[in-house]
This record gives structure tokens, C-alpha cells and sequence, in this order.
């Protein structure tokens, strides 16, 4: 039960933080995929073909790192990746958006600290400014852009943590929970990451049910 339950939240968090990454990351040598057709639109926002297949191309390499030779094309449709990557990107937008309405800004003084706190961009635990910008070259993006998708990636984990502050492990939750001091505190720690994903998801669900959704999947399958 401990190890599913790890398991679990551990893909969950690890496959949202892919997105993120995706998100920011282009990477070099990608594959131009993209057309004129979005995949989704959420409100105006929009999801376009390229970001969709940098973001499956990620989430296809962490499952294959998973499972190593175990994992084909078989698997891959048995685990829906291409409709787990196109909910992942369409809650990533509903939650920038519920963002957006609630207020929530990430401060420039925020962003600063993000960047140059970044193991990518430092060198002997100190931010090198060389390094970040061969680096943002090398992925070909601006640094204007970087920092764009920084804020929104920062404001999207705001935005989590306001919603995940929301629930808490109750002793109904450890009811049934035994073992030794290790143990318990091992299973209290995942079930409350199983409990932060469900209020995540169910407050995304909800605001889908106000929000226009247009979903093209025949350009995907």
C-alpha cells in the first residue's frame, strides 16, 4: 500500500513538473509539428500542436525511463499518454487562468530569486549569468521569453500551494494506519499528497464545467 501510494504521487507531481519544463524547455533539434490548428483552446487561450508534442515527446521519455524495455506502444495506449498529456496541458491553462482572477502575481524580486536560485545557472552554488544565457541560447529562447514562462510557471505553484493548504491529513485519514513511527509518518506524508492531487484535480474539474473547451484530438490520433 505505502509503495502504490508513493508511487503515485511521486508520477503525479513528477508528470505536472514535465509539463512546466516542457512548457519553457523547446529543446534543440525539435521536430517542427505544429499547424495552424491549436489542439485545444481554453477560453482565448490556446494549446498549439508543437507545445503539445514537446510536452508528449517529455512525458513519453519519463514512462520509458520508468518502465525501460517493458514499455511500447502497446503500453503507451493502455496508459492513454496522448489524452494524459492533453489533460495535464488544458488544467495547466484553467489553473493560469484561476490564477489570473484570484490575483495571484509573481513579484519581480520572486522571479529573480528563482533563476538565480536555479541549479542549471549556477556554477559552485553561485548563479552565473554566462551560464544562463549559453543556456537559453542553446535551447533557442530569449531571455524575455524564459522569464515569461518562468512567471507562469511560478504562479501555476502558487496556485497549487493555495489550493493544497486547503486539505490536511485528519485522524479519520489515519484511522487505519499501523506500524512503526517510520512507517506512519511515511504513509501520513502520501496520503496527503493523494488528498492535494484530488483537491487540485476537483477544484480544476469545477472550473471546467464554467469554462469553454474546444478539444481537436483527431489531429493527435
Amino acid at each position: 500500500m505505502l509503495k502504490a501510494m508513493r508511487k503515485h504521487a511521486k508520477f503525479f507531481y513528477v508528470l505536472f513538473f514535465i509539463v512546466i519544463l516542457s512548457f519553457i524547455f523547446w529543446g534543440v533539434g525539435t521536430v517542427d509539428k505544429s499547424t495552424g490548428v491549436p489542439v485545444a483552446e481554453i477560453g482565448r487561450e490556446k494549446i498549439t500542436l508543437e507545445e503539445y508534442w514537446r510536452t508528449y515527446d517529455r512525458m513519453r521519455d519519463f514512462y520509458r525511463e520508468i518502465y525501460k524495455e517493458k514499455f511500447d506502444e502497446e503500453m503507451e495506449k493502455k496508459l492513454k499518454l496522448k489524452e494524459k498529456v492533453l489533460d495535464s496541458l488544458i488544467d495547466e491553462r484553467v489553473l493560469l487562468l484561476a490564477a489570473k482572477n484570484t490575483g495571484i502575481k509573481v513579484k519581480d524580486a520572486e522571479l529573480q530569486e528563482a533563476i538565480m536560485n536555479d541549479p542549471a545557472f549556477t556554477r559552485g552554488g553561485v548563479f552565473n549569468r554566462d551560464i544562463y544565457l549559453r543556456t537559453l541560447q542553446l535551447n533557442r529562447i530569449t531571455p524575455e521569453f524564459f522569464e515569461s514562462m518562468k512567471r507562469q510557471e511560478l504562479t501555476l505553484l502558487k496556485m497549487r500551494r493555495l489550493i493544497e493548504e486547503s486539505v490536511d491529513v485528519t485522524d479519520a485519514d489515519m484511522k487505519q494506519v499501523s506500524g512503526d513511527e517510520q512507517t506512519v509518518k511515511a504513509l501520513s506524508q502520501a496520503i496527503l499528497l493523494d488528498k492535494r492531487e484530488k483537491a487540485v484535480k476537483s477544484y480544476v474539474e469545477g472550473l471546467k464545467q464554467n469554462m469553454k473547451i474546444k478539444v481537436n484530438t483527431q489531429i493527435i490520433s
